[in-house]
């Protein structure tokens, strides 16, 4: 029985670990092949472990013991030259592209007169700049293949304020205006574009230790019922998420686009 993605290429931003990992792992046992890209090095200002080459080797090694091919690449999603160019060598190199996963973000906890320029730049620049870097750089491919579908992520921080999150908050809500304008532009290419929003995922972004928010939500003991979520979880798996990308990237979503997905165990019922 072939898979829900069989023959189609997928691309997938942040997929040395994580989320991203667990996408390009869910899209190939459905049939896909992957162009996995990644800093694979140092992040910004975050407050966990950067991703390695090691971490996006053994991306790599996972697909390809699913028997799928894989073309990976070290690029930061901020640097608009060095993302089009591994772009363009992953689709030259599997043939077409289908499927984009905008997924590569950075977080970083602070309060409003903590939060520095510095760390609302880089967040802009990764979160926001990155995801339109992205789009605009697999658009053109996706139009050569007849169409697709773009999953940007957002997060929960894209429907609803949360605290001493405010550059991650202004980033994630500008994806969800991203995803509604190439929604609209690239329709007549047969392009869908859709947002996923989780809350909290296993991943290393968020098992932060020690956890920033311990201190500022004892400060602010008011906020803390903004981070919960409504279903009686701690935190979302990665596969979670990928389920719902899958399902986007699926032609049992052939027709849905401009929409917000929550997989978000019900946080932004709060």
């Amino acid at each position: 029985m072939p898979g829900r993605v069989e023959g189609k290429v997928a691309l997938i931003t942040g997929a040395a670990r994580g989320q991203g990992r667990s996408h390009a792992l869910r899209l190939a046992q459905e049939g896909a092949d992957i162009i996995a890209i990644d800093i694979a090095g140092p992040l910004p200002g975050v407050q966990y472990p950067s991703p390695t080459p090691e971490d996006l080797a053994e991306t790599v090694r996972q697909v390809e013991a699913l028997d799928r091919r894989i073309v990976s690449r070290r690029a930061d999603v901020r640097d608009r030259a060095a993302l089009g160019a591994a772009v363009d060598e992953g689709v030259a190199e599997l043939g077409r592209l289908d499927i984009v996963s905008a997924n590569a973000g950075i977080c970083i906890i602070a309060d409003w007169k903590d939060t520095t320029e510095q760390i609302f730049d880089d967040t802009i620049a990764t979160n926001l700049k990155g995801v339109w870097n992205t789009i605009t750089a697999t658009a053109p491919h996706l139009i050569e293949s007849g169409g697709g579908s773009m999953i940007l992520t957002s997060s929960v921080a894209g429907i609803k304020g949360l605290p001493f999150l405010s550059a991650y908050v202004t980033a994630k809500h500008g994806v969800v205006g991203l995803m509604r304008a190439f929604a609209t532009e690239l329709a007549e290419h047969r392009i869908r574009v859709n947002t996923i929003h989780p809350t909290g995922v296993d991943t290393a972004m968020g098992q932060m230790d020690p956890n920033p928010f311990g201190p500022l939500l004892e400060a602010h003991p008011q906020l803390g019922p903004m981070l919960a979520n409504l279903y009686p979880v701690q935190v979302t798996e990665p596969l979670d998420q990928s389920n719902a990308v899958l399902f986007l990237a699926s032609d049992e979503a052939r027709y849905i686009t401009s929409t917000e997905l929550t997989v978000d165990a019900g946080a932004t019922q709060y």
